[in-house]
C-alpha cells in the first residue's frame, strides 16, 4: 500500500500583538512582557516564557518597542539599562518614559494571580540619575601603556577591592581571572575623575562582568560582600602570609595550606624543607616585609656606587622599580649597573659582592651568571615578548641595614652608611632589605631600565601592545621587528616609545 504524503497543518492565525510562536490566546493585550536573559539563562527564560503564555500573557523580545514590562532576575536597574543599550534598545528620551523595569517578584506574583498585578514600588528596579557622558571626560585608551597612571589616584577604594580579588584568583591558580581583575583595577587608576556611578564606566575598557558587579556593590553599599568574604577567609590570609616568604610561590603555599599549616611557627614545628633562599626569607621574614623607605634605598645605592667606583670608575648605578616611579617606600631595592664602554662591565659584579660581603652588608646573597648569548639568540624572542624574565648577570641579596653601634658583623659597613647619610643624628633601623643588583651592557641599558622600572602591569601591556599592534617583540634586552626581521636600537627610553609610535610616559606615570 502506497504511503500518502503527510498533510501539513496550517499555522494558527496570529492576533495583533501576539508573537507568532505562541500557541495560547492572549488575555492581556495591553501588557507585553520582555524577559531579560542576563543572569536568568536561556533554559530558565524559555520555561518562564512558556509559563507566561500559558497564563495568557504576551511575551516578546525585551528590546522590542512593543514591550511594556521588562522583567529581570538578579540584576540592578542600571545593569538592565546597560544590557538593553548593548542589545539595541534606544534609551528613553525622558525619565519615566519607556517600559517598566521590574524585578522577577512582579512576574511571580502575576503568574500566581493569573493576571498582571498592580506594580508597586518594591517591584521596580532602581535606576540612578543618568551619568555625565563619558565623552565629556575624555575617552580611555585600551592599553595601559597608552595611559598615564599616577601614584595617587581618585579610586583607591575600588582598586583595592579589585586587587584583593586579583590576588585571590592568583592564589586559586586562575591567572586569567587574576589578570582580568588586575586590568580592571589598572584602568580605574588612570581615570582623572572619581567614579561615583556604575554607568560612568559604560565605555571604559577592561571592566568585565565580574569586576563591574563588585564595583556596583562598592558604589551602592560602600563595600562588597564578596570581597569581604575573601579578605576574612582563612585560606586567603594564610596564602598571603606564606607567599610573602621569599622564594615561596602559590603552588608551595597552597600545598602547605592543604597539609594544615597556617602560621610561620607551623613551618618551624613541622621542619618543612626549604632551600637557602627560602630559609633566608623565613629567617628575616619580619624585616623583609617591613617597607624600605626611599632614604634607605638611596643610601644603599650610594654604598654600592662607592664600592663600584673603587673597582670600575665611570660605571653607573641606577635605582629602578617602584622608587623610580615615585613611591616613598617599597619591599625591595632594584639597582641597575652599567658602564658607557660596552664590555667593561664584565666581571664587575663578583668583585662588588665580595667587597660588600667583607664589609658586613650582605646577610645572604645568590649570584646568577649571565645567560645572554646575543640578540640573534632565538630564545630571546620565542615568547613573543610576554615573558618578564631576562638573562642579565645579577645578584639577589639581603642587605643588612644594621645599627651604628657595631653589635653585628656588619658594623663597619653600617657606620659608612650612617656617615654617608648623616645617620649619626638619627637611629638607624635594625633591619634588612632585599637588594637586586643587575648588570647590563650599555647598548641594552635603555631596554633594561624600561623593563626594571615597571610597573608589572605596565610592562606586560607594553609588550602586548608591541606584539599585537606593531608586530614587534620587546623585552629587557632589545626590540625586534618580527616582519622586517631587524633589531631597533635605542639610546633612551624615549626612543623605544618612538619606535612603538607611543607618546612617552614618565616613570612617575607608570603606576598601573
Amino acid at each position: 500500500m502506497a504511503q500518502l504524503p503527510v498533510k501539513k497543518r496550517r499555522p494558527p492565525r496570529v492576533k495583533p500583538g501576539q508573537p507568532a510562536n505562541s500557541e495560547y490566546p492572549v488575555r492581556f493585550p495591553e501588557v507585553v512582557v520582555g524577559l531579560v536573559e542576563k543572569r536568568m539563562g536561556t533554559s530558565r527564560k524559555t520555561f518562564l516564557t512558556s509559563l507566561a503564555r500559558s497564563r495568557g500573557f504576551c511575551v516578546d523580545d525585551p528590546c522590542s518597542e512593543t514591550v511594556t514590562h521588562i522583567v529581570s532576575e538578579g540584576n540592578s536597574g542600571d545593569e538592565v539599562v546597560e544590557w538593553l543599550k548593548k542589545n539595541g534598545r534606544p534609551p528613553a528620551e525622558a525619565a519615566g518614559d519607556g517600559p517598566a523595569l521590574l524585578d522577577l517578584s512582579w512576574f511571580t506574583e502575576s503568574m500566581g494571580a493569573g493576571r498582571p498585578v498592580e506594580i508597586e514600588p518594591r517591584h521596580r528596579l532602581k535606576v540612578a540619575t543618568p551619568a555625565e557622558p563619558l565623552e565629556e571626560k575624555g575617552q580611555v585608551a585600551p592599553y595601559i601603556c597608552q595611559r598615564r597612571t599616577p601614584l595617587l589616584h581618585h579610586n583607591s577604594a575600588l582598586t583595592d577591592a579589585l586587587e584583593i580579588m586579583a590576588e585571590e584568583a592568583k592564589f586559586s591558580g586562575s591567572e586569567v581571572r587574576s589578570l582580568a581583575f588586575s586590568r580592571a583595577a589598572s584602568v580605574l587608576k588612570a581615570l582623572p575623575w572619581k567614579v561615583e556611578r556604575i554607568q560612568q564606566l559604560h565605555t571604559v575598557p577592561c571592566i568585565g562582568e565580574h569586576s563591574r558587579r563588585i564595583l556596583q556593590e562598592m558604589l551602592e553599599d560602600g563595600m562588597s560582600a564578596e570581597v569581604e568574604k575573601v579578605r576574612q577567609s582563612e585560606r586567603y590570609r594564610t596564602m598571603k602570609l606564606f607567599t610573602k616568604i621569599f622564594g615561596i610561590g602559590v603552588k608551595i603555599a597552597s600545598q602547605w595550606y592543604q597539609e594544615g599549616l597556617r602560621t610561620l611557627t607551623d613551618l618551624q614545628l613541622h621542619q618543612i624543607k626549604l632551600n637557602k633562599e627560602q630559609q633566608a626569607g623565613l629567617l628575616h621574614y619580619e624585616d623583609l616585609n617591613t617597607p624600605v623607605e626611599l632614604w634607605e634605598a638611596e643610601a644603599i645605592s650610594q654604598v654600592v656606587r662607592q664600592v663600584i667606583e673603587q673597582i670600575l670608575p665611570g660605571a653607573t648605578v641606577t635605582l629602578t622599580g617602584g622608587f623610580r616611579r615615585g613611591k616613598p617606600c617599597g619591599h625591595d631595592v632594584d639597582l641597575l649597573i652599567s658602564h658607557p664602554s660596552e664590555g667593561e662591565e664584565m666581571g664587575l659584579l663578583p668583585k662588588v659582592i665580595s667587597i660588600l660581603d667583607r664589609q658586613g652588608f650582605l646577610l645572604y646573597h645568590s649570584f646568577h651568571r649571565s645567560s645572554f648569548l646575543s640578540l640573534e639568540d632565538e630564545e630571546l624572542w620565542v615568547s613573543g615578548g610576554s615573558s618578564t624574565m631576562d638573562h642579565f648577570e645579577r645578584c639577589l641579596s639581603i642587605f643588612h641595614l644594621g645599627d651604628p653601634a657595631g653589635s653585628r658583623p656588619g658594623a663597619t659597613g653600617v657606620q659608612k652608611l650612617g656617615a654617608l647619610w648623616g645617620l649619626a643624628r638619627r637611629p638607624v633601623p635594625e633591619s634588612c632589605a632585599w637588594v637586586d643588583l643587575v648588570v647590563t651592557p650599555s647598548s641594552q641599558f635603555p631596554f633594561a631600565l624600561l623593563g626594571w622600572t615597571g610597573s608589572r602591569n605596565f610592562e606586560r601591556d607594553l609588550r602586548r601592545f608591541s606584539k599585537r599592534e606593531k608586530k614587534m617583540t620587546l623585552n629587557s634586552h632589545g626590540l625586534y621587528h618580527l616582519e622586517q626581521k631587524i633589531f631597533l636600537p635605542a639610546a633612551s627610553e624615549e626612543e623605544i616609545f618612538q619606535h612603538l609610535g607611543l607618546e612617552y610616559i614618565l616613570p612617575e606615570e607608570r603606576n598601573a
